[in-house]
């Protein structure tokens, strides 16, 4: 029992464990870290789900109601993890799928657990009922536990899994976070363009046309475009609206989609960084689907797939159809000329070592850290050019007004 003063200082863990009779037990643990919250919930016989820090529960009072309610990657992660964990304790599929039917919070994924477990026990495999939801389990995650159960090690292949889709959740939630303060930016210098453009310049607009004075040139034009702007603002949004829409319509095309991927690969600060993140991407699914054992063609359609960028998906078919013809991987994958030159020598080592799984995931891991590196150097590029921007455009409009007022006044500027 902890000291009154111990629990200020050590961490409060909650967890969800499994009692041998197969009963599902919560509760909460003050430990120095979550290691030693496990230790102990294994000592006393049970088996530990998940075990978060108080404050970071999953749970949550608030619910979106069914109608906008979709399966979040996050809890497809937890799922995995709390599966694998069971299948590891040497629990039956059945029996597994029921106790996460019962510790599952969202009702989306509760009622696709539910699904899956009425398809297996009418005799079907683990994996087909999971093929059955795609938008929820994807064609990585299916072929991974097929190879899983075809071998007999669907809890190793689902420690992987679960390793997987963790590194992809957190790649994703870095990317994420290391948005939000250009988007920021973006945001606050363009609300007080449109507020100095349709709300100050119309007061000044008034003042000036009552003295019937000639304006300087940039005043002129700035009060064209701010008449502009709140004579047609709704033409105005009616039209960025139906660009956009345009645009859309068209990159869902395939033309459109392969254009519009061809560009990002020629833009200037965006080439390298987009090709270091399929690159990675491509690595760690085609090492993780190998060393679960799905054959290397199978395991090449599937990376094809998810591959975002549509150009750099177009020449894996070359390189899946160079496999077939026995050249190999790594000498199709050179021809395509999408993929560095270092992560081409690693993939040719692992080719004539026969490690070709191991030296995949060490790329991976080496063009992920590379991704963070240039998203960093990129962001640190762009905040003061977007700051120097809104800078020179609010300026602009600051001494275009003050010439004006000067200029009305007599007063040499």
């Amino acid at each position: 029992m902890c000291s009154p003063g111990k629990t200020n200082i050590m961490p409060n863990y909650y967890y969800k464990a499994i009692e041998e009779g197969g009963g599902v037990v919560t509760g909460e643990l003050f430990a120095d870290e979550e290691r030693v919250v496990v230790e102990e919930l294994q000592s006393k016989g049970l088996i530990p789900l998940s075990v978060s820090l108080t404050g970071s529960k999953s749970s949550s009072s608030f619910s979106m109601p069914e109608l906008f309610s979709k399966v979040k990657q996050k809890e497809v992660l937890d799922f995995t993890q709390e599966f694998s964990t069971l299948i590891a304790a040497g629990m039956p599929i059945d029996k597994s799928l029921r106790i996460l039917l019962d510790v599952t919070d969202g009702d989306k994924l509760k009622s696709i657990i539910s699904e899956v477990l009425y398809s297996v026990e009418e005799g079907s495999t683990l994996a087909d009922a999971f093929a059955t939801h795609p938008k929820v389990f994807s064609r990585l995650y299916v072929n991974m536990v097929r190879a899983g159960e075809a071998g007999g090690v669907l809890d190793l292949v689902l420690d992987k899994l679960s390793e997987f889709l963790e590194s992809s959740q957190q790649m994703r939630e870095y990317i994420v976070s290391a948005l939000i303060y250009p988007a920021l930016l973006v945001f606050v210098g363009l609300s007080s363009v449109i507020i100095l453009m349709t709300f100050v310049i119309p007061k000044f607009t008034v003042m000036f046309a009552d003295m019937n004075r000639a304006l300087p040139t940039s005043t002129q034009l700035l009060i064209d475009i701010s008449d502009f702007l709140t004579d047609y603002y709704l033409l105005i949004g009616v039209g960025l609206i139906a660009l956009f829409t345009l645009f859309k319509s068209y990159v869902n095309t395939d033309s459109g989609r392969r254009s519009y991927d061809s560009l990002k690969l020629k833009t200037f600060l965006l080439k390298d960084l987009i090709r270091k993140i399929e690159v990675a991407r491509f690595s760690k699914t085609l090492g993780v689907l190998i060393k679960s054992g799905v054959p290397i063609i199978n395991a090449l359609s599937i990376v094809k797939d998810i591959i975002e960028n549509r150009v750099i998906s177009d020449s894996i078919s070359d390189v899946l159809r160079g496999l077939k013809e026995g050249e190999g991987i790594s000498r199709p994958l050179k021809l395509t000329g999408q993929f560095p030159p270092l992560a081409l020598h690693m993939i040719v080592v692992g080719e004539e070592t026969g490690k070709l799984e191991e030296m995949l995931i060490k790329v991976s891991d080496r063009y992920d850290k590379d991704v963070r590196n240039s998203l960093k150097r990129l962001i640190a590029l762009i905040e003061p050019m977007m700051i120097l921007l809104m800078g020179v455009v609010i300026g602009f409009i600051v001494i275009s007004m003050l010439m004006a007022i000067f200029s009305i006044n007599d007063i040499p500027f």
